[in-house]
């Protein structure tokens, strides 16, 4: 469905109906660009081939198209999870390699179109090769936990199921106000879910920070994920301006606490930070 986009030079733009922050301060371009998608085009001409051979060509150009197909989809993943990764600062190796798995299927795939060939040597150098230049491309997959060292174990997996829990309300939240079919709006519910996602960033690095945090992770989000769902089914039928209104102004609300509390909470955090120095000087002072 088409959408409308407005900006600074857009008729009938108004300076109110602007963004305070550009949607895209803060961002880190993702890796899953152009060379990734391609490898969703690279495996069709195996595809072609598999209906112009006979039945063991046809079988084994079928099975390397569904490799190369199921290659890509892993490693567009793994980029991803990498992504999420080096964005924090504290956060686990993701739990499936999915560009190791990437690494081998693309091997194997190249592997079956060398078969298809009708030689064994064939296979066997393409095997190899797709496995280490798919490696050389896109890398490995994050072998270890990072920043985890000297955080309880119990405490940080608490908080990834609290903030995978908030990360479904936030994600259902853009799907919703998707079917309104009000940019700016998209755009208020982006900025907000990027507050929230400061404050997820706050309690992984302190996993006693999750429960004062908690209500806000839970209760409030979720109302906040359903009064995004009424308003877009109401919006989508009616276009009620004032409802417009009255959302918009609670938008602003919840992104206004989010912050005041992320802002709590890191003020918390260097008043415990003060009083380590503290008892360290002393132990200091009485050492001398």
């Amino acid at each position: 469905m088409a959408q409308r986009f407005g900006g600074k030079f857009s008729p009938g733009a108004t300076a109110g109906d602007l963004p305070e922050v550009h949607p895209y301060d803060g961002k880190i371009r993702s890796r899953v660009g152009f060379r990734v998608n391609f490898l969703f085009l690279l495996p069709f001409p195996f595809l072609i081939s598999a209906f112009r051979a006979e039945p063991l060509g046809l079988a084994l150009n079928l099975a390397c198209f569904a490799t190369l197909m199921l290659a890509a989809w892993l490693t567009r993943d793994g980029l991803r999870a990498e992504d999420a990764y080096n964005e924090r600062r504290i956060s686990k190796r993701p739990a499936i390699p999915r560009k190791l798995f990437g690494s081998a299927l693309t091997g194997l795939g190249l592997g079956l179109a060398g078969l298809a060939d009708g030689s064994l040597l064939n296979a066997g150098i393409f095997t190899v090769l797709g496995a280490v230049l798919h490696s050389l491309s896109f890398g490995i997959d994050p072998l270890k936990d990072k920043g985890m060292e000297e955080i309880d174990r119990f405490q940080s997996d608490r908080v990834e199921r609290a903030v995978r829990e908030a990360e479904k309300y936030l994600d259902e939240m853009r799907a919703a106000i998707a079917r309104a079919g009000d940019r700016k709006l998209e755009v208020r519910v982006d900025r907000f879910a990027d507050t929230v996602r400061k404050m997820f960033r706050t309690v992984e690095e302190d996993p006693r920070d999750l429960t004062a945090a908690r209500k806000f992770l839970g209760v409030y989000l979720l109302g906040a994920r359903d009064a995004t769902v009424k308003f877009a089914d109401i919006h989508a039928r009616t276009r009620d301006p004032q409802a417009r209104a009255d959302y918009a102004a609670l938008l602003d609300d919840l992104d206004a606490n989010f912050a005041a509390k992320t802002e709590t909470l890191l003020l918390d955090n260097r008043t415990d930070l003060d009083v380590e120095i503290e008892v360290l000087r002393e132990r200091l002072a009485r050492e001398q």
